[in-house]
């Protein structure tokens, strides 16, 4: 039994929590031992990001392409300024720079689309 309970400790050890995880993400220049930790992050600070980016175009009532171009304009610039100048971590550990930005991308803009069009038709019905 004492070894099941080391492996299982082990276990534990190197995987880290949603919330050990979520505190290393708001942490300025965090070391990420792992690959997909950190492209996790990536992929739901995307998602945070395409949610209220929705809420603010529907309630705004931005319309049309202008609307698509500004989310995956501002979406990129986000992902980048946190990856480049929060975290500092280095693009090719990751996949390079590409890997990165594409990571949940289009996830992102379908959440974004949901939360566009629901907010948008709820408070401009016409």
């Amino acid at each position: 039994m004492s070894v099941q309970r080391r492996n299982k400790s082990e276990k534990t050890d190197k995987e880290l929590t949603v919330s050990e995880t979520f505190s290393k993400a708001l942490i300025s220049e965090s070391e990420w031992q792992d690959k997909d930790e950190f492209l996790d992050v990536i992929y739901w600070l995307r998602q945070i990001v395409g949610v209220i980016l929705g809420l603010i175009w529907g309630v705004i009532q931005v319309k049309g392409i202008v609307g698509l171009l500004l989310f995956l304009a501002l979406n990129v610039i986000i992902t980048y300024v946190y990856l480049n100048t929060y975290q500092k971590v280095d693009e090719e550990e990751f996949g390079g720079l590409t890997e990165i930005l594409k990571e949940g991308l289009m996830t992102s803009f379908s959440s974004f689309l949901v939360a566009w069009i629901i907010v948008y038709s709820a408070l401009h019905f016409e």
